[in-house]
């Protein structure tokens, strides 16, 4: 078969050619290509050993499924979805769309909707990478280890919390000094259930254990569902007498992680940076005015974020030699995370599905955006 030899025979005829004179290499080169069927210039560059053997991957022109219109349509949803991971945003592709197109924001076929909701995330990352935009900057802690109930309260670490019920939270401040730790700023106390992923954030004007507690019982009020356990860092804002009594004749579950641990309160942490930092940034908030649109602003944001935002739960990790691998459930909103759950009520399930039936997504979006035009954080000197 023409160009089939055994390597070792164009081994021993390239070492014969190159000791040979003119005359014997003509005749060399007339047995290789009788043998082999090679073209004579294509043969004499084997024997030459001129030839090199260069292995490319096979580029083929890849045909477009998706276009300039399908990347301005997911630019749009990307945005009304406060731009997040692509695997987080492919779950919300299709209410995205319906929340746009009811709202006169954008016109799509069915047949465009249908080929945008099956788009992979991978996809979704080459059309917007131009459009990608993350805030970027680094928080500080303001955790005061608490010197009272040490002993009452329990420790827990992250390997512990295997509470598998709707209703166990972590709880956190996230400090909004701008960079100048001097004197009073306000802080969000954030919420984080660990089941479900759902939300809750409050401000208050500093860490004094009196404003913390009445923010707890605030987002306490504002759960679609009983609060069962709180963990806490062990910061003197949460290790107090207070709500340590309070935990008791409520009958909720307090227990606390370990001073300068902080994966030990992952869940809430993840959190701090996904819900607050992302909208609220990095700048200080001293005055009661602004802790009031704060609020203003999270009473809006825990409907938009746990009904409609998807968010992925770790499920496990593998060890792979010295790396570690993290599998992550598909992405799902803390909303459906609720109506899935088998310890939830029925009657809790049916008052958030017809809360989720009276939002309006875009409308939400347009709320967060006015509100956050009006939160002007003050200038650091």
């Amino acid at each position: 078969m023409k160009g089939k030899y055994d390597k070792g025979y164009l081994v021993q005829l390239q070492s014969r050619y190159t000791k040979a004179r003119k005359p014997e290499r003509i005749i060399i080169l007339d047995e290789f290509t009788k043998t082999t069927g090679h073209e004579r210039q294509y043969a004499g560059k084997l024997l030459r050993k001129k030839y090199q053997y260069v292995t490319k991957p096979i580029k083929r022109p890849r045909r477009k499924i998706y276009t300039v219109v399908d990347a301005i349509i997911l630019a749009k949803v990307c945005t009304l979805l406060d731009w997040l991971a692509s695997k987080r945003v492919k779950p919300a592709i299709g209410v995205a769309i319906d929340s746009l197109v009811e709202a006169g924001e954008l016109v799509c076929s069915h047949e465009l909707r249908a080929k945008l909701v099956k788009i992979s995330p991978a996809t979704i990352d080459r059309l917007l990478k131009e459009y990608k935009k993350r805030p970027v900057g680094r928080g500080r802690s303001y955790t005061k280890p608490g010197t009272l109930l040490k002993t009452q309260i329990p420790v827990r670490t992250f390997a512990d919390w295997n509470e598998n019920k709707v209703g166990f939270f972590e709880i956190d401040l996230c400090g909004h000094e701008g960079g100048n730790a001097s004197g009073d700023f306000a802080f969000t106390l954030n919420f984080a259930d660990v089941k479900t992923q759902w939300t809750e954030q409050v401000a208050v004007k500093n860490k004094a254990q009196i404003h913390v507690f009445e923010g707890i019982k605030t987002i306490r009020g504002r759960l679609p569902f009983p609060l069962l356990g709180i963990d806490s860092d062990s910061g003197s804002e949460f290790i107090n007498n207070q709500l340590y009594r309070y935990s008791i004749q409520e009958k909720i579950t307090f227990t606390r992680g370990r001073a300068g641990k902080k994966n030990d309160n992952a869940f809430v942490e993840e959190k701090n940076d996904s819900v607050v930092r992302r909208w609220v940034g990095y700048g200080r908030y001293d005055t009661q005015e602004q802790v009031d649109i704060l609020n203003e602003l999270y009473e809006v944001l825990r409907l938009y974020t746990n009904f409609f935002l998807p968010v992925q739960k770790l499920k496990e990790k593998v060890r792979i030699g010295s790396k570690m691998k993290k599998i992550h459930d598909t992405a799902t909103t803390p909303y459906k995370r609720i109506l899935r759950a088998k310890d939830v009520s029925k009657e809790v399930k049916d008052r958030l599905r017809v809360q989720y039936r009276a939002l309006n997504l875009v409308l939400l979006k347009r709320q967060i955006d006015a509100i956050l035009k009006r939160l002007k954080p003050t200038k650091v000197r």
